[in-house]
């Protein structure tokens, strides 16, 4: 009897599907969300667009070109992002959209400026007793390089003294070419400085990863949405990424763990280590010369991710609240302004101080609430849902969820001490999306049922359940396009909810996939061969030996020898059936010797070159069993840097 009644039931439910899904606008259920986030929050405040304007001295009108000709900046693309924020936006996010808009030169403080507003990131430039430091040169080269110029047309023609990464990330690195050269590193003419680990940690990220993780890059930053009302708005920690193809410049000088005091071109720089927290490789540092304190990304004005979306190590909040705290108590008093990587500085000692309070109770908070809840037996999505927030943050727009959120970080945090399991047996060894999916959907009494359910609490604005009902459809049957659509329009509405920069990103990223399908073309690429050539050799076979297929070798395997001249390097790689194994230096027993450069072995690797070609040239040579190097590279799979997220 129960069983006729669900029946009728769900036909009944299937009868009252509605036309067809929105697209492009805000439902009703979205416009009243927004509405009550403007009303919660102090949305007029112009102390932050006062502070954001603040020295201005000029600005770049004009796109920005790459070497192809290629767009890789255009300065008046958020030009639309004025007045209150559209339906479709949330408008704590609006506000810092419009913040992050704000574009130019500006003087920091006489001997200090920032260009900001032209990539994600900042870039920092100091007047030393030659030349400029550079801090930070963005994320691809025709931007830093682009700044440098305005710079130098704006305070006077300086050469490039010193370049410093404050840490491993890409959008802090990626555009050095842009600002010096790899003649001028060698020769002395610029110092290349990095914390401790820096290499190691910008190869782990952007190459033994980077396949996977520039794909997630397209969700995280909105790479291929168009800016808009409805689209792309900005990611929050900066509006977007620059586009063009990143670089790497090895440093020439790395700052030790315990910190130092260095001389740079007469600045005197006061390091403080703060690797593994924003990023595993870090450093902030503190100017006495002009009581000024570089947070690097450790300090900025949002929330930051503690396991970001595009994929990283998770960051030990713990640790970051206590680097905060150790720069507030060494240099809180003493710091007239505060000066990050990203977004605009805080001044006056009372307000850095403030910042460096918030900011640590932040990280803080986030920490021992998770702790508090899982040591009472609270899940991680149970947890993520009464995290809650602390009481600055009603007022504070520089912690806000801007990039970070508390309710994804505090997962991270769970992540950090107790794994991916929540302790549910059941959750431990789940089905696979898309056999769960196909049992969902005929548990709900098929397609056209799942799809009725999931109408249902769209209409009533239930869009994170029907979110889920819509994606087991489309696990379940890729084809059905009515599906899709549905899935598209509930994640518009929650991307047009959503205060983090991030989240709008993925759902609207999402909605776009599905309706279109996944054709993106210009994404930032991080294998490419400026950067491949600029690490170490035994840590480009690292990443090699992430895409050995075992099914694909051929033969019993050997040991192959690899000697790179021009580097004066040597790579001996053990080729077994189920690995590929790489150990520097050279090997006296090993059954296959190559000898070519760098240069030549990266278009190897990018199939640019024929190895035949090469061979008969004279610049690969082989000797002992030629078989192995030709099984080792038959036994790489493909890169697909454009692989499926949204369907199966």
């Amino acid at each position: 009897m129960k069983k006729i009644a669900f029946s009728i039931g769900v036909l009944a439910l299937a009868s009252t599907a509605l036309a067809s899904p929105p697209e492009g606008v805000a439902t009703e259920a979205t416009k009243n969300a927004n509405a009550e986030v403007a009303k919660r929050l102090p949305i007029a405040d112009q102390t932050d667009f006062e502070n954001a304007n603040r020295g201005f001295l000029a600005k770049i009108e004009k796109p920005i070109l790459n070497a192809d000709g290629s767009v890789s900046w255009d300065p008046n693309q958020f030009q639309f992002m004025t007045g209150d924020a559209p339906d479709t936006v949330n408008p704590s996010l609006w506000r810092q959209g419009k913040l992050n808009s704000i574009h130019g030169l500006f003087e920091v403080v006489p001997g200090i400026y920032q260009i900001r507003g032209y990539d994600l990131a900042q870039m920092t430039l100091i007047a030393g007793k030659t030349g400029w430091i550079i801090i930070d040169p963005l994320t691809t080269p025709a931007p830093a390089k682009a700044g440098l110029e305005l710079a130098n047309k704006t305070l006077g023609e300086r050469p490039v003294a010193a370049v410093l990464f404050t840490h491993s990330h890409g959008d802090h690195f990626g555009g050095v070419a842009g600002v010096a050269s790899q003649a001028d590193v060698q020769s002395g003419k610029v110092q290349i400085i990095a914390p401790h680990g820096f290499l190691a940690e910008s190869i782990g990220e952007s190459v033994i990863a980077g396949t996977a993780m520039n794909r997630r890059v397209q969700f995280q930053f909105g790479t291929a949405l168009p800016v808009g009302k409805s689209g792309h708005v900005g990611g929050g920690l900066g509006q977007k990424l620059s586009s063009g193809d990143v670089a790497l410049l090895p440093p020439t000088k790395s700052i030790s763990k315990d910190g130092e005091t260095l001389t740079v071109d007469g600045i005197t720089f006061e390091f403080m280590d703060a690797g593994e927290t924003e990023a595993p490789a870090e450093f902030v540092f503190y100017l006495p010369q002009f009581k000024a304190l570089h947070t690097a990304e450790v300090v900025t004005r949002t929330f930051h991710n503690v396991l970001t979306p595009r994929g990283a190590l998770v960051r030990d909040t713990l640790k970051w609240s206590k680097v905060i705290d150790a720069m507030l108590a060494k240099y809180g008093a003493k710091s007239d302004v505060l000066v990050a990587s990203h977004h605009w500085p805080t001044w006056g000692i009372d307000n850095v101080q403030v910042a460096l309070k918030n900011q640590r109770g932040l990280y803080r908070y986030v920490h021992d609430q998770t702790m508090r809840q899982a040591n009472q037996g609270a899940t991680m999505h149970e947890i993520a849902e009464n995290i809650g927030e602390p009481d600055f943050a009603k007022t504070d727009f520089g912690v806000r969820d801007y990039y970070g959120t508390l309710n994804h970080n505090s997962k991270a945090v769970y992540q950090r001490y107790f794994g991916w399991w929540d302790a549910v047996p059941a959750h431990y060894h789940q089905l696979p999306t898309t056999e769960a999916s196909t049992k969902y959907v005929a548990s709900m009494g098929g397609t056209d049922n799942a799809l009725a359910i999931g109408e249902q609490a769209f209409e009533a604005g239930d869009y994170r359940w029907a979110a889920t009902v819509f994606n087991h459809v489309v696990f379940a049957n890729p084809d059905n396009e009515g599906a899709k659509k549905w899935l598209a329009a509930t994640y518009e509405q929650l991307g047009f909810q959503a205060e983090a920069g991030t989240w709008r990103n993925i759902y609207l990223v999402g909605a776009k996939e599905l309706r279109e399908g996944n054709n993106t073309k210009d994404s930032i690429s991080t294998a490419n061969a400026k950067v491949l050539n600029g690490i170490p050799a035994v840590d480009l076979f690292d990443a090699l030996a992430t895409r050995f297929n075992p099914k694909k070798m051929q033969g019993s395997g050997g040991v192959i020898q690899f000697s790179f001249p021009d580097r004066n390097e040597e790579v001996m790689v053990d080729l077994n059936k189920s690995y590929l194994f790489p150990r520097a230096g050279k090997s006296e027993t090993s059954a296959a010797q190559v000898s070519i450069s760098r240069s030549d072995f990266t278009k190897l690797l990018m199939r640019q070159a024929n190895p035949l070609e090469l061979i008969q040239s004279g610049a690969l040579k082989l000797s002992g069993d030629t078989a192995l190097m030709a099984a080792m590279f038959g036994a790489l799979d493909e890169v697909n840097p454009q692989f499926d997220i949204v369907t199966p």
